[in-house]
């Protein structure tokens, strides 16, 4: 699979001219890079593209028109924080684009579910399909782990990415690494990657990441706290607790303790501690 997040052409700071060109320069490059993304991807290869609303249009002919891709997906990015305007209302998304080189295209729902609102014999417990639309906030200037890159990218949305389209073992590319984001959710994931970087800094500061020890992705879909309603059976919901931490926080160690902090505020009088705890410890 190959995730792309290339400048968007709003006058960034990059260390390079890459996010200043003309709209014919620009249009032209994207072409370019898509055309070698299109070459190298493999026919059950899936495609992601972070894009600006200016030119997602555009992107997306090149793909559907020009390159004979497979539309999949127009997701939504919603964060809380963005830019202000006083005229105009102010963004308070990014846009990706998901295109497949065939039909035959790796999707891993299972891997990707979020829980379910309420316990239901009728429901996958597993649970549901996140959609097209994700609540994941941005990495702020003052959170552990944000790197001096002016559009780093949660790790949340390219754990999702991943797991979504591509196997263990599997080769994850990355045109423009920036940060190294990509870079070291695949090594958090047991997927092999290739990340190509402009800035010698970026590539230094990538490195530095990845020696860094894992403690939890810094971000998550705060769906995956959610502890569903009506687990009123003694057995199912012990049973589920123990399956939610395997199915949505196994790459979110960090958040077990929100989790089952949820659970004692919702049946604090049908569960203990430490109950949970020995929960947790099987």
């Amino acid at each position: 699979m190959i995730i792309a997040d290339p400048p968007y052409n709003v006058g960034k700071d990059y260390g390079n001219k890459s996010d200043k060109q003309d709209f014919d320069n620009y249009i032209d490059f994207s072409k370019k890079w898509l055309s070698e993304s299109h070459r190298i991807l493999k026919k059950s290869g899936t495609i992601y593209v972070f894009i600006g609303f200016r030119y997602i249009s555009y992107l997306y002919q090149i793909m559907e028109k020009d390159l004979g891709m497979n539309f999949v997906n127009w997701i939504s990015w919603h964060y809380t924080q963005g830019i202000g305007k006083t005229k105009g209302f102010s963004p308070r998304h990014d846009d990706i684009l998901m295109f497949s080189k065939s039909s035959n295209y790796t999707f891993n729902l299972d891997d990707i579910r979020i829980p379910q609102k309420f316990y239901r014999k009728v429901n996958n417990m597993r649970g549901a399909n996140p959609g097209d639309v994700w609540d994941v906030s941005h990495v702020h200037y003052c959170q552990k782990g944000r790197q001096p890159h002016p559009t780093q990218k949660p790790e949340a949305i390219i754990e999702r990415m991943v797991l979504a389209s591509s196997n263990e073992g599997d080769l994850v590319v990355d045109p423009f690494s920036g940060s190294g984001t990509t870079l070291r959710v695949c090594q958090q994931l047991k997927r092999n990657a290739i990340g190509i970087e402009l800035n010698e800094e970026y590539i230094e500061q990538t490195k530095e990441r990845l020696a860094c020890p894992f403690k939890g992705f810094d971000s998550i879909d705060e769906r995956m706290l959610r502890v569903p309603n009506d687990l009123n059976d003694t057995k199912i919901r012990n049973e589920y607790i123990q399956n939610h931490i395997k199915w949505f926080l196994k790459n979110h160690p960090d958040r077990i303790k929100s989790f089952l902090d949820e659970v004692k505020a919702k049946y604090s009088k049908k569960v203990n501690g430490e109950q949970l705890e020995l929960l947790f410890d099987d």
